[in-house]
């Protein structure tokens, strides 16, 4: 009986130790928040988000304040005003709320974070690809409009308090400053966004656009970009030496049960990803 006790244990033990290895560690690039000027330092719900930030309600790294100030022509955020060549029309204008309703209340642009030399913020999102459709249709409504710089994060007279114009700056069609959406998308925030042939619910670019009814289509995309640069040799090359080992080095019965464990492991969970249990 003690020696059946014994195996009984070591089978349990086992068993734990198994499930230890197949819950999924917290991956430092997804649901996450940027280190910016207004962003909460984690996201959570929010219940009164305003108008076309509402989708984000369930799970946000923006407030309610912030979400109300995206949506005002001078808007309080960054004393940014739209109309610096004349009114935008409300079908264009709507794109740059959902820009900014993006990039302030999303939880799931962890992948493309990046360092920011500015004063106003230490982290900004660099080449986060945008959905086909998205940027399209922002070209499309703003073709019309007229603007006299190229890229709006920078170069700017603020000698007013506000955005103006440079000197000696024309304001033109924006089908003349952008000829394509591939040049607004990406150049107008200094490759903030990367103009992408993926479609909207492939999984595979990010949506400004999304009926939250349907949840949020971005979580995939993510976990999938994640999976993506913990994959690549410049991710492996930043990882410590003590921390991959921690995550990965598993005692030898956990790999034994490792097979059975993956069959049962719900897809998206991972790990050590593609790098770790990929070279089993």
């Amino acid at each position: 009986t003690g020696l059946a006790a014994g195996m009984g244990a070591g089978q349990a033990l086992l068993v734990l130790l198994a499930a230890s290895a197949v819950m999924p560690a917290k991956d430092p690039l997804l649901n996450i928040c940027m280190d910016a000027k207004h962003h909460k330092t984690k996201p959570g719900p929010e219940g009164m988000l305003h108008d076309q930030c509402a989708p984000w309600k369930d799970n946000a790294c923006c407030t309610a304040n912030t979400s109300s100030e995206a949506h005002k022509d001078q808007s309080n955020l960054y004393n940014f005003n739209w109309n610096h060549c004349g009114l935008m029309p409300p079908k264009c204008k709507r794109h740059f709320i959902q820009d900014t309703c993006l990039y302030e209340c999303s939880p799931n642009l962890g992948p493309w974070i990046d360092q920011a030399d500015s004063s106003w913020r230490r982290e900004r999102i660099l080449h986060v690809p945008l959905c086909k459709e998205d940027c399209e249709e922002w070209w499309e409504d703003c073709k019309d409009f007229v603007t006299c710089k190229e890229n709006w994060h920078k170069g700017w007279n603020w000698a007013t308090g506000t955005n103006r114009c440079p000197w000696g700056s024309m304001c033109r069609p924006f089908s003349h400053v952008f000829p394509r959406p591939k040049d607004l998308c990406e150049k107008i925030w200094s490759n903030s966004y990367k103009y992408t042939t993926e479609h909207r619910g492939s999984g595979r670019c990010i949506q400004m656009w999304f009926d939250p009814a349907q949840g949020n289509p971005n979580v995939v995309v993510a976990k999938y970009y994640a999976w993506k640069k913990r994959s690549s040799p410049a991710w492996m090359e930043n990882v410590t030496p003590e921390t991959d080992k921690a995550v990965c080095a598993l005692p030898w019965p956990v790999l034994v049960l490792l097979p059975l464990a993956l069959v049962v492991l719900p897809e998206g969970a991972g790990g050590c990803g593609a790098h770790g249990w990929g070279s089993l």
